[in-house]
């Protein structure tokens, strides 16, 4: 497979960790809620938490990789909308799934993490039992 092969590999791993970003992942599903263009301020407010810079940060990203436009809309009132190119068009799809997969598996996901960290607790609970036992022993 050689050298271009494990390139390659490294070259989409960097994608998908950026489009599987902290944000990302929300900021592309809110231009999909708007039927792919929205404007700056729209997509803040459908993205709760994200800071301006954040979101700044990551629509550039999303426009540096071809994704979406930016269009600098002069009509009243002035503002920026972000709209999917073609390119960015194609994410619609895996974005509507995974969304569409977490509403569908959340509870299930949340009871498992409550089972783990009961797990998790129980063992540490129990660990630190057998050190103060030994403690004690040890006098």
């Amino acid at each position: 497979m050689g050298k271009d092969y494990e390139r390659a590999i490294r070259l989409d791993r960097v994608l998908l960790d950026q489009i599987g970003g902290r944000w990302m992942l929300l900021v592309l599903g809110s231009l999909c809620d708007h039927e792919g263009a929205a404007r700056f301020n729209m997509i803040k407010r459908s993205v709760p938490g994200i800071s301006q810079k954040t979101l700044t940060q990551c629509l550039r990203q999303l426009e540096r990789s071809g994704l979406v436009v930016r269009t600098v809309l002069n009509a009243a009132p002035i503002g920026v909308e972000y709209s999917f190119t073609k390119l960015g068009d194609t994410l619609e799809a895996p974005v509507a799934a995974l969304y569409k997969w977490t509403r569908e598996h959340s509870a299930a996901v949340r009871e498992a993490q409550v089972r783990y960290d009961a797990q998790r607790r129980g063992t540490a609970e129990a660990g630190s039992r057998t050190i103060l036992r030994h403690k004690r022993g040890a006098r």
